[in-house]
């Protein structure tokens, strides 16, 4: 069965689970409105959402050191108390966080924080890239909005594979959190250092880096 669009919002509607997670619940039960629904209960999906409009102006800012002070990530996660903010399990969340961001570099918190002009340069050059490749017009624009779907996933740090468990994106194990801890938990901010940042150099593979480190 084919996952309209319309099909995604009546899921999200019903249940305040995000769009990704809607979409990825609604594919697992071959679109099934009901299944999915458990679906996303089981998860803590459902539930995570109906505390997204929560105030969560506590929490922690967390500092990730990689290697030998080669990169250095500040990240801020948000949640309603102070008690919360001081558990081990919120705490570690936070880590993983900003472990995620040295690893895979994201430029953007969210999809709804790409500046308008830096998605119509990548629209542009992707379509540029289906012309060049010969694809037909008609095609062309379903083939660059897929391909900035993918975009997103690169370059915003909540639709990122969480590196220690690439089955979820970094959204889905804050949800999860949520689900656990029962406050709504929120990213404000992050930020990424990296030694000889902006000087041309040879690149390493930073997020095999991080993974080793967890590793050994």
């Amino acid at each position: 069965m084919e996952i309209t669009a319309a099909l995604v919002k009546e899921l999200r509607e019903r249940t305040g689970a995000g769009m990704m997670d809607c979409k990825k619940a609604l594919v697992d039960t071959c679109g099934d409105i009901e299944k999915s629904i458990d679906e996303l209960r089981t998860k803590g999906l459902a539930k995570a959402a109906k505390k997204a409009g929560r105030v969560a102006s506590e929490g922690v800012v967390v500092s990730y050191i990689h290697g030998k002070g080669r990169i250095g990530v500040l990240v801020e996660v948000n949640c309603e108390t102070d008690f919360v903010g001081n558990t081990d399990e919120f705490r570690q969340l936070a880590y993983d966080i900003a472990m995620q961001v040295a690893a895979s570099n994201p430029d953007y918190l969210s999809r709804e924080e790409v500046p308008t002009e830096d998605l119509d340069r990548e629209r542009e050059v992707l379509r540029a890239q289906a012309l060049e490749e010969g694809k037909p017009e008609k095609v062309i624009e379903k083939m660059v909005e897929g391909r900035i779907d993918k975009f997103y996933k690169e370059h915003c740090l909540l639709e990122q594979s969480f590196i220690k468990d690439p089955d979820k994106t970094v959204q889905q194990l804050i949800h999860e959190s949520v689900a656990k801890i029962g406050e709504n938990i929120s990213v404000r901010r992050f930020t990424r250092y990296e030694v000889g940042e902006g000087i041309e150099k040879e690149q390493g593979d930073f997020a095999a880096e991080v993974m080793s480190q967890i590793k050994g």
